[in-house]
């Protein structure tokens, strides 16, 4: 193969996908191509899956394309589709790339409006197919009892002689800072 042939990025379906990479890891980039979809796809128009993308041609790059974007002109099974039965149009579809959220945002919305049980469910941010919640998608904070006191005993304070600055102060201060210290000390005196 020549230099000219092979192509550093290929561009396939509005995503740059890298040439070195191999042809199924490189279509599962596309946002709404699995695994299995990108076999599918390139057993149906007979690409090694072992070899770069890369070395793609033109021709294969648009055959490509053209089944991501129609899979049932190709006679795809309708259960291999991301969207089947759509609601607004009623036709087998598969979603790739910005149109997998936005029409999830759509269906999610749609249901909030009808306020149908499984709407109520998101709105509320609780989970919506009937899975078990009595111990299990706990999210946010801790609720109960929240854990107070002192974490530690409090060490035992030896009495303390009296300081320069007790001994200094006038004498009717004297009587009034007595029992302020024997208040302090009370308490330490009942943990024991």
């Amino acid at each position: 193969m020549s230099s000219q042939e092979y192509r550093h990025i290929v561009r396939i379906v509005g995503n740059d996908i890298p040439g070195e990479k191999k042809m199924l890891l490189g279509l599962t980039q596309i946002k709404g191509i699995g695994y299995n979809f990108a076999t599918a796809i390139l057993d149906t128009l007979k690409i090694n899956s072992n070899s770069n993308i890369g070395n793609l041609s033109d021709a294969d790059v648009q055959g490509i394309e053209k089944l991501i974007t129609d899979p049932k002109s190709s006679n795809f099974p309708t259960w291999f589709l991301n969207r089947q039965k759509d609601i607004e149009t009623g036709k087998d579809l598969h979603l790739l790339t910005s149109d997998i959220p936005f029409t999830l945002r759509n269906d999610i919305e749609r249901e909030r409006v009808t306020a149908s049980w499984r709407g109520y469910r998101h709105l509320s941010g609780l989970k919506v197919r009937g899975q078990r919640t009595r111990t299990s998608g706990r999210k946010g904070g801790a609720v109960g009892v929240a854990k107070g006191g002192l974490a530690a005993p409090a060490k035992k304070a030896a009495p303390a002689a009296p300081t320069a600055a007790a001994a200094a102060a006038p004498s009717g201060d004297a009587p009034a800072a007595a029992p302020a210290e024997e208040k302090k000390e009370a308490p330490a005196e009942k943990k024991e």
